[in-house]
């Protein structure tokens, strides 16, 4: 039986949300800047270490806050499906500090909020635009200190526009979702060592 993993992908506005996840599945990337206005949901499979995963991946547009109920959640369209998510992917733009403070307001309200127990929830923090590397408002260390050490989440960042470190993304947060979730599903053991290696994600 393949499993099938929900990943909910959240960011302020102009972040590379979008541009992140279609270089994943389609290796494509726009240089044309479309705002993100509606929840859109991708299913790609994945291969991973051998083992077939059917990936949900939610694309939200910006939500001004992590619905706290089950009743939110339902009222609002956008957030559909958000709060009992496998897994999450709040991207940021390493440029952008409003972006990183919007990242840490949901990331506090995920904790908070998230349907279940929330302290074994994946939560990976990306930082995208890295090919704007020059730009960015902090060194790349004090973050991902902050991020790693005092959130316990992973931290990643990327190039779309260069498809870099795209494929470890997705890669990285679906072997700590294994490794974490999937046991109450009874999943076969899947190393997470071997889950990381370069070349063992393939994109069906």
């Amino acid at each position: 039986m393949v499993e099938t993993l929900s990943i909910a992908v959240i960011g302020a506005p102009g972040v590379g949300k979008t541009s992140i996840i279609r270089q994943f599945i389609y290796n494509d990337f726009s240089e044309v800047y479309t705002p993100t206005k509606a929840r859109y949901v991708y299913r790609p499979s994945v291969i991973l270490n051998g083992n077939m995963y059917d990936l949900k991946i939610l694309d939200l547009p910006p939500i001004s806050s992590f619905p706290s109920s089950s009743s939110q959640e339902w009222l609002d369209l956008r957030c559909r499906g958000v709060r009992n998510a496998n897994a999450y992917i709040l991207v940021y733009d390493i440029c952008c500090v409003e972006s990183f403070e919007y990242v840490k307001m949901i990331r506090q309200q995920i904790v908070e909020h998230r349907e279940g127990s929330s302290s074994d929830v994946p939560i990976l923090v990306v930082g995208s635009k890295r090919d704007l590397q020059r730009q960015r408002f902090t060194p790349r260390r004090a973050v991902s200190v902050l991020v790693k050490k005092t959130w316990k989440c992973g931290y990643v960042e990327c190039s779309a526009k260069f498809n870099w470190h795209v494929v470890l993304l997705f890669k990285e947060l679906l072997g700590i979702a294994v490794s974490r979730g999937m046991k109450q599903n009874h999943t076969p053991g899947i190393r997470l060592q071997g889950a990381l290696q370069r070349n063992r994600c393939t994109v069906m």
